[in-house]
């Protein structure tokens, strides 16, 4: 199958121009597979899994309608890259459960790996440049990745909101986690951080989350 797109999207190579757009073509391609990494959170409706494509758009969206709150003003271009492009690399890596603490113990070694083999297809300083912002969102060391990271945790929380605790009851998450996994919302966007404790302190009310 690999193959098979490799070789319908073959372009002539003469040029530098051609060259570069072979290879973005092929990255293009390449992370089509994004639509196939399931998430361990649900559709709101509750209907099935979400997956990896799905959850980048979502932050981006976002992003677009949240940025106002972010506690430093942040380029929306910027944060709008980071959304979509902050997960690739599971294409190659699988995504691994935010509360999944064996998973976890490799979880940087897997990425930068999977890093390493995806950005590559990529022209070199293109390449460069998303996994410069790749590295910035996980740092969150930056007004712009502190906001994306931010928007990064608040998504699933609210899905898991809508979907009865769906993964924190897997994970048998207790409340001191979630508060530890929320503090970059508390951080990035705190206008918004006094929702996420209300519904914090319902879900732990309702049996949702366990109570330290």
């Amino acid at each position: 199958m690999e193959q098979r797109i490799i070789d319908e999207l073959a372009l002539p190579q003469t040029t530098e121009t051609e060259k570069r757009l072979a290879q973005q073509m092929q990255f293009i391609a390449e992370i089509d597979k994004l639509k196939q990494v399931l998430r361990m959170t649900l559709l709101t409706d509750g209907s099935r899994r979400e997956n990896d494509a799905e959850h980048s758009w979502h932050l981006a969206a976002m992003a677009v309608v949240l940025h106002e709150y972010a506690v430093e003003p942040v380029d929306l271009q910027r944060v709008l890259k980071m959304a979509v492009i902050h997960d690739l690399i599971e294409i190659y890596a699988g995504d691994t459960f935010a509360f999944d603490t064996q998973g976890n113990e490799d979880k940087a070694a897997r990425e930068a790996a999977a890093a390493d083999k995806l950005f590559s297809l990529l022209p070199a300083e293109q390449g460069a440049e998303l996994r410069a912002l790749w590295e910035e969102f996980d740092r969150m060391d930056s007004a712009d990745s502190l906001f994306a990271a931010s928007l990064d945790r608040l998504q699933p929380f609210m899905h898991n909101v809508l979907t009865g605790g769906h993964t924190w009851k897997l994970g048998r998450v207790c409340a001191a986690q979630v508060y530890a996994r929320m503090e970059p919302i508390r951080r990035g966007i705190p206008d918004v951080w006094p929702w996420v404790d209300s519904q914090i302190k319902a879900c732990i009310a309702q049996g949702l989350i366990a109570a330290d």
